[in-house]
């Protein structure tokens, strides 16, 4: 097999916006892709997947002729195909998709697999909580034994697309002008390749009004240049201070806490120690390290008390009868051997490419 997937290209489809304005090219009716991206100022542009649910299944399904055809120069009808999808996928979207493999492309055998789940086998567990944070959207996902926790699933409206968005708004605000869709992806490349996430945002932005040792000059294509400042971990910092881009939300270490307290608490030690992440939207620099540092900075207190409330309440009295008795410290410390509020987050070199490793 590969080691890599054989193509990758953004999920868009173009159509002309009216007929004859290309002149002296064959025209399509759809196209999909980079050759959309490239065809911009001609064609009207759709993103039709939306927080990995599809939202216009005649966009979708030109995407996969193009990934069949084009892409992978296979005949569906001769390969078996496995899908994946996102937590809480809506059952009648996995039916849609379903009913076009079969009755459209003729595949003779369909599989649908929870991204997390994939990316949780690519780091070689079946036990654990993902972090995927992708174009939009970064989903919380507890996993145990192979199987998806639902009820336990936390889903953020922020992902790799708010960050540009963000930088090319604090950018705009030094004077420098990004608004075409083509200056879009400059910043999206400078996004990419220049920014990291802070260890301690306040203190790095005290730092920043007094050198300048972050800032990097970046030469545009037009030749002119701009300098990229703290705007460099200010826009990742959004993933953890939503309020930032004036979203009350939480940041992802409140996520992921919230899940696993979510979980039942025989679970809870195996996937503290197992929190692995996954996406592109993970590869900021020090991501990992100032998740680790947050999740150990929240409110230890919080969760010895529901610990204890959760013991009181629930493990024993199964065995009182429902009697209220106070607890020993002895008794407390010899049952918190099953219950660790310690993190430990994995993050694999390849993460931008688990849940393809993981379907592999």
């Amino acid at each position: 097999g590969d080691d890599a997937p054989r193509a990758v290209f953004p999920a868009i489809t173009g159509r002309r916006r009216r007929n004859g304005v290309m002149v002296g090219m064959a025209q399509k009716n759809c196209y999909v892709g980079d050759e959309a991206q490239s065809k911009r100022g001609i064609l009207s542009l759709r993103w039709p997947i939306v927080h990995g649910i599809s939202t216009s299944w005649d966009d979708v399904e030109e995407i996969w002729r193009h990934t069949f055809y084009q892409e992978l120069r296979i005949q569906p009808e001769e390969h078996p195909i496995l899908m994946t999808e996102p937590p809480l996928n809506p059952k009648a979207n996995r039916q849609k998709m379903t009913q076009i493999m079969f009755e459209t492309f003729n595949t003779p055998a369909f599989y649908t697999a929870i991204q997390s789940v994939l990316s949780l086998y690519a780091s070689g567990r079946t036990t654990g909580i993902v972090v995927d944070s992708g174009y939009d959207v970064t989903y919380t996902v507890p996993v145990y034994e192979g199987h998806c926790l639902p009820y336990s699933v936390s889903k953020l409206a922020l992902g790799g697309n708010h960050v540009t968005e963000y930088l090319m708004k604090i950018l705009n605000n030094k004077s420098y002008s990004f608004t075409t869709s083509a200056e879009r992806e400059r910043v999206n490349y400078i996004k990419e390749t220049l920014c990291y996430t802070s260890l301690n945002f306040n203190e790095d932005m005290k730092h920043c009004e007094l050198t300048s040792d972050v800032e990097v000059v970046y030469e545009l294509p037009d030749g002119e240049k701009i300098i990229v400042g703290n705007e460099r971990f200010r826009a990742p910092e959004i993933l953890f201070n939503p309020t930032h881009v004036g979203n009350e939300r939480l940041g992802i270490h409140h996520d992921i806490y919230k899940s696993i307290m979510q979980c039942p608490i025989g679970m809870k030690n195996e996937l503290w120690a197992n929190i692995v992440l996954s996406g592109g939207n993970t590869l900021f620099g020090n991501f990992s390290e100032r998740l680790s540092k947050e999740l150990g900075m929240i409110d230890d207190k919080s969760i010895s008390v529901q610990f204890k409330s959760i013991l009181v309440d629930g493990y024993l009295n199964r065995y009182y009868q429902n009697e209220k008795r106070c607890l020993s410290i002895d008794i407390i410390n010899l049952m918190k051997q099953f219950y660790t509020n310690q993190p430990n987050v994995i993050a694999p070199l390849d993460r931008k490419y688990n849940v393809w490793i993981g379907g592999t």
